[in-house]
């Protein structure tokens, strides 16, 4: 971060609906947020987050080994905590891997 804020990356707002096209469930990242750092400036602004739960789908940040998944075929599982009245969680993220 600067003087103008943070500067992590993350999708454009016209990656996540080429994404959305494709009829994905969900959106993770190794990042601490879903959308890029500047992204309060993007048209729409956090275009992410916003397109995620417009089309009902969910967005995981702070993710690891991603670089150890297959393309295909991992079974994701996201187990949130349980926070009354809360509108997001910490997840405890776990990868099913095929083996082979």
């Amino acid at each position: 971060a600067d003087e103008t804020g943070p500067h992590s990356p993350g999708p454009t707002p016209e990656c996540i609906e080429y994404l959305l096209s494709k009829k994905i469930v969900g959106w993770g990242t190794q990042c601490i947020g879903t959308d890029a750092g500047q992204a309060g400036g993007m048209q729409p602004p956090f275009p992410a987050h916003n397109f995620l739960h417009r089309d009902n789908c969910f967005g995981l940040a702070s993710l690891a080994n991603l670089d150890k998944l297959p393309p295909k075929g991992a079974v994701l599982i996201a187990a949130p905590l349980k926070i009354a009245n809360g509108t997001g969680s910490p997840i405890r993220a776990l990868a099913l891997v095929p083996k082979g």
